[in-house]
């Protein structure tokens, strides 16, 4: 499967059945040889345009399927959102 593949798959959380958007990006462990885990966008403010939003790190343990359309993960935890970057100012 190639990236391209995963980034036009939506990602549903199976605990909430909320969309988290779409997948942008792999962490990947070079020595392993191996996907760590998925990235998605999250931008809460205006469609990103205000602020810098925030990552959504999904770990692969936590992909439950991925379908022809989607990738189903669970996440219980609020913790796997990490911000890339400080909150910007608009003056």
């Amino acid at each position: 499967m190639k990236i391209s593949d995963f980034q036009t798959k939506d990602v549903i959380n199976i605990v909430d059945g909320r969309k988290l958007g779409q997948v942008s990006d792999l962490e990947l462990d070079l020595r392993q040889g191996r996907i760590d885990s998925i990235v998605v966008p999250n931008y809460s403010r205006f469609f990103g345009l205000f602020g810098g939003g925030t990552d959504v790190i999904i770990p692969w343990r936590n992909i439950v399927k991925i379908g022809t359309d989607v990738v189903l993960v669970r996440i219980d935890d609020a913790k796997v959102y990490r911000a890339e970057e400080e909150d910007v100012q608009v003056r």
